[in-house]
């Protein structure tokens, strides 16, 4: 019989054991928890100004990779799109811009941490863009990625295995675990549809 028991559990990362699962079904949702499971990024940025050191490609590379919160049961991929508005204003003394800076549409969907420096600014410059964030998978590009980290460890059990997982912020621990079980259970369906299908 399979079974998931949490282990341990803090706002960062979780770790499982799973019993009775084959290590080829257990490796998938090791895969799918680091990188299949929805979550906003920022996917188009429109630069309106930037008299900033840095180039208009870097600033929308560095906002691409800021995790944003993600609320599943609010979205449907792919049509969502959050806008976020960044204005630095004119500044008088040198300053760094933060996620803080980053100001978003939606109540959730905003960056996971205030710290993350998006660029310096000397006096006298600023930066001004409004980006659009969409879900999105890490299977099509790390900005999308679930989780910093997916580990699967044997137990010296048959069938028995550690799952840790470390958030990046944009959702719970807890929350991906369900939602990489819910889309293997989904993937599997599928299979097995085609295979029925294809005989």
């Amino acid at each position: 019989m399979s079974s998931i028991q949490v282990l341990s559990t803090d706002p960062k990362k979780i770790s499982v054991r799973l019993k009775g699962v084959p290590l080829q079904y257990a490796n998938a949702l090791r895969r799918i928890c680091l990188n299949g499971v929805p979550v906003f990024a920022i996917d188009t940025v429109d630069v309106i100004e930037n008299s900033s050191a840095m180039m208009d490609e870097s600033i929308a590379h560095r906002l691409g990779m800021i995790p944003l919160k993600t609320e599943l049961s609010r979205f449907n991929e792919p049509d969502s799109r959050v806008l976020l508005v960044l204005d630095s204003g004119n500044k008088e003394t040198s300053e760094t811009v933060t996620s803080a800076d980053l100001l978003s549409q939606d109540e959730v969907v905003k960056p996971s941490s205030n710290k993350i420096s998006i660029a310096y600014l000397a006096p006298g410059q600023k930066i001004k863009v409004e980006a659009y964030a969409r879900l999105g998978r890490g299977t099509e590009h790390a900005k999308w990625n679930s989780s910093n980290v997916s580990i699967l460890t044997h137990t010296d059990k048959n069938n028995e295995y550690e799952l840790t997982v470390e958030t990046t912020g944009a959702l719970e621990p807890k929350e991906i675990v369900i939602a990489g079980v819910d889309e293997l259970a989904k993937r599997l369906e599928e299979f097995k549809e085609i295979l029925v299908n294809f005989k």
